[in-house]
């Protein structure tokens, strides 16, 4: 079975998206620029949601594992998962020492 590489325009594509993103992720940070404040849950949310959006794009565009078996796709995509899940943890975990 023949794997092919993605395109030169798949590629832009979504380069361009993940540039979007990462603006996107940057603004809603500046939206609360008030001092050492924790983000509002929704702040951080959006950023995490973009976040692993940008993680699946670079996992099957430029890691190729659209491709890939399934039992590479999920291993993958579960260590991603993993880590956003982590990192959620540590913000919860953070804002309720600021607030309790």
């Amino acid at each position: 079975m023949h794997k092919t590489l993605p395109g030169a325009r798949r590629l832009i594509i979504t380069w361009g998206i993940l540039m979007g993103l990462t603006l996107i992720s940057m603004l809603s940070a500046q939206l609360f620029e008030t001092g050492w404040q924790a983000l509002p849950l929704w702040g951080a949310l959006l950023i995490l949601i973009s976040t692993g959006f940008k993680a699946h794009q670079v996992l099957m565009v430029y890691l190729n594992l659209r491709t890939s078996t399934p039992g590479w796709k999920g291993a993958f995509v579960g260590l991603a998962l993993l880590t956003l899940t982590l990192i959620l943890s540590g913000y919860l975990a953070a804002r309720y020492q600021l607030l309790g």
